[in-house]
């Protein structure tokens, strides 16, 4: 099941274990089964901790439980977790053995504390990029504290529960039944969830921070490229964002990082988090940003209620997939609208989808999911496709892809539960026609994320992006700004990185200059 290298670096990682883990396999002689216990099997034998065994009480099959023979927790695999999800079954051997996690001492002290059962289901695709860190942060409280299970499911391969519960995305979080969550959510996040009063606690330790020197509001590639430079200067800097990573966190597969032949989002992010943290950046998450006033200090005021207080400011603060803004869309988000094929592409194996938007991503997203799906048909509003001519070209070759031009979706259509169709207009005939469909994946654009700036004094363009000048400075003294969310003309990763490094050398030539004044007004 596993190759030579990889038993290799996996017999390297398993020497720091310090308790015994027993597998539990529960298969039969189907072929997911065999590649689930030819996988038990190749681990059990890197190590001496490591003991397999097989049980016929397994609630699904396949499964594999991953339990703490000392410690009693147990961390359910439902299917075979390759793909993405091998990261996370080679963390959960490792915290199951003792191995210790990443996560703040604050964190695990509020998993310790938890003292009724929870026991989570966490619905994923194995394509799925932003699962693993779902998947991740729930297996590490069930490591930490055995009072919490944690089962994670290939909805690809138990399709008659996804549909009884209704699943339409992923990843889909159950916590004792009930859906606790649906799509990215960190441990924080999770934890602020069961503790109403964690949040509370967090806004008055952020209160107590002192004056930053460079604050950057946005964790994604810009965001990441600031924090480096400003804390390379030896600047007191921070980055308060929502998530680390931004929209790259939601990047399958990335071939235009120079030097770099090809990554993946969530493995960059990862490395650029790593990167910042070597500085000892404050890197506040779970946190989004409601409003900016200046005064003796630029103060951002968090929607937590927190303030945090600094001497310059860089925005980063990124885009999101643009909304279709019609009739039904917010109503079926999660129920079949989606924004995301690679992740919640096999959701829709065998079944007609549409993918709305004829730029790169829109073709990408049909040409990918044309492997999956019965049928893809893309809509395109204007009367030509903007994607590359090579992408026009392999869609067009694939017997299931249809693309319709001229096309003005009007209306997404459900029966009170999911999608099952969608209305458009041809804008030249005017005419209305309706698609059955089990699912709509919006590919139209970014929308950059500054409404929160709109009653600032930071001026923004009539398309709300933030205006700056050759250094990355803003309409307002002492903040700055790059990414997605700026005038850039190009949204791309390599050219927001380079906006942050501008950004952040603005910002320190101006604390250079700022120091300057204020001696010679003494």
């Amino acid at each position: 099941m596993l190759d030579n290298q990889i038993k290799t670096q996996l017999q390297s990682h398993f020497s720091s274990l310090q308790r015994p883990i027993e597998l539990v396999i529960t298969v039969d002689d189907s072929k997911k089964s065999q590649e689930l216990k030819g996988l038990a099997q190749d681990l059990a034998s890197l190590s001496d901790k490591i003991t397999l065994s097989e049980s016929s009480e397994g609630e699904r099959i396949p499964q594999m439980v991953v339990r703490g023979v000392e410690t009693k927790s147990e961390i359910t695999f439902a299917g075979v977790p390759m793909g993405h999800e091998f990261t996370s079954l080679v963390l959960a051997l490792l915290h199951s053995g003792g191995h210790a996690t990443k996560a703040s001492a604050d964190d695990l002290e509020l998993i310790r504390n938890i003292d009724n059962a929870l026991n989570f289901e966490v619905y994923i695709s194995l394509s799925c990029q932003t699962c693993p860190q779902v998947v991740q942060a729930l297996n590490l409280m069930a490591a930490v504290n055995p009072i919490i299970t944690t089962t994670m499911i290939d909805g690809a391969l138990f399709q008659e529960e996804v549909e009884s519960r209704n699943i339409m995305a992923v990843p889909t979080v159950y916590l004792n039944g009930e859906q606790f969550s649906q799509g990215a959510v960190s441990l924080s996040d999770i934890l602020l969830k069961l503790d109403s009063k964690a949040g509370e606690k967090q806004a008055a330790l952020l209160n107590e921070k002192d004056v930053f020197d460079v604050l950057v509001v946005g964790g994604g590639p810009a965001g990441a490229s600031a924090a480096i430079y400003a804390a390379r200067k030896g600047l007191n800097t921070g980055v308060v964002a929502e998530r680390f990573g931004g929209q790259v966190a939601d990047t399958l597969g990335i071939e235009n990082f120079i030097s770099v032949q090809k990554t993946e989002g969530p493995k960059l992010v990862a490395q650029l988090e790593e990167h910042v943290n070597q500085y000892g950046v404050d890197v506040m998450k779970n946190q989004r940003a409601a409003a900016i006033n200046k005064g003796e200090t630029i103060d951002i005021t968090l929607e937590s209620g927190a303030v945090l207080r600094a001497k310059s400011l860089v925005l980063a603060t990124g885009a999101r997939w643009r909304s279709m803004n019609v009739p039904g869309e917010t109503e079926y988000k999660g129920r079949g609208v989606a924004y995301c094929p690679h992740c919640d592409g096999p959701l829709f194996k065998g079944k007609p989808v549409a993918v709305i938007g004829g730029g790169n991503s829109g073709i990408e997203a049909a040409i990918d999911l044309a492997n999956i799906v019965e049928h893809v048909t893309v809509l395109e509003f204007a009367d030509t496709l903007r994607a590359d001519e090579v992408l026009i070209k392999k869609a067009k070759s694939l017997d299931n892809v249809t693309i319709i031009k001229n096309a003005q979706t009007t209306e997404v259509v459900g029966d009170g539960n999911k999608v099952t169709g969608l209305n458009y207009t041809d804008r030249v005939s005017g005419g209305s026609h309706s698609l059955p469909l089990a699912g709509i994946f919006v590919q139209i654009g970014l929308v950059p994320n500054t409404e929160w700036l709109k009653s600032s004094e930071v001026a923004l363009s009539r398309f709300g992006e933030i205006e700056i000048d050759s250094k990355g400075a803003t309409s307002l003294a002492g903040v700055y700004a790059a990414g997605d969310a700026t005038t850039t003309p190009f949204k791309q990763i390599i050219i927001a990185m380079g906006g942050g490094a501008t950004a952040s050398l603005g910002a320190f030539d101006y604390l250079i200059r700022l120091g300057q004044d204020d001696e010679q007004a003494a």
